[in-house]
């Protein structure tokens, strides 16, 4: 049984963001420091890619552990409250993204995804490393 209400569950359901969280916001930080210059959330590419390098032809996205399922602990975790219900929206959330990478690549881009547990200060250097190589190759 859930503990909040449903107003309530409602209410915190609509603060989850899905632009400018700090993950993002690290990453933007760190492409942007790199000396890279992006657009954001372009709305002609499918799954909405987080930041857009267009002369590149490169996109690059910053996915929550949870709400895209990552092999982390985070992307494990299945709230006990309508198991069911959050099972095929999690499931959903993966099939929808594994077909706008499909949909992009066949577009001609190419894409890199940043998990959010990547973004951990102790990571930093190993996700500027990767970020570089992408961007670079």
């Amino acid at each position: 049984m859930d503990v909040l209400t449903n107003q309530q569950r409602k209410r915190c359901m609509s603060a989850v963001r899905n632009k400018n969280t700090k993950p993002e916001m690290i990453v933007r930080r760190l492409v942007h420091s790199l000396g890279y210059r992006y657009r954001l959330h372009a709305c002609s590419l499918p799954g909405r890619p987080d930041l857009v390098l267009a002369g590149k032809r490169k996109v690059i996205f910053v996915h929550g552990c949870f709400w895209h399922r990552h092999s982390c602990k985070k992307g494990k975790s299945i709230p006990s409250i309508r198991e069911e219900f959050w099972h095929e929206k999690l499931t959903g959330n993966r099939i929808r993204d594994k077909k706008n990478q499909k949909i992009l690549k066949c577009l001609g881009w190419r894409s890199l995804i940043i998990w959010e547990c990547q973004t951990q200060s102790a990571k930093i250097d190993c996700l500027r490393k990767r970020i570089v190589d992408f961007l670079e190759s």
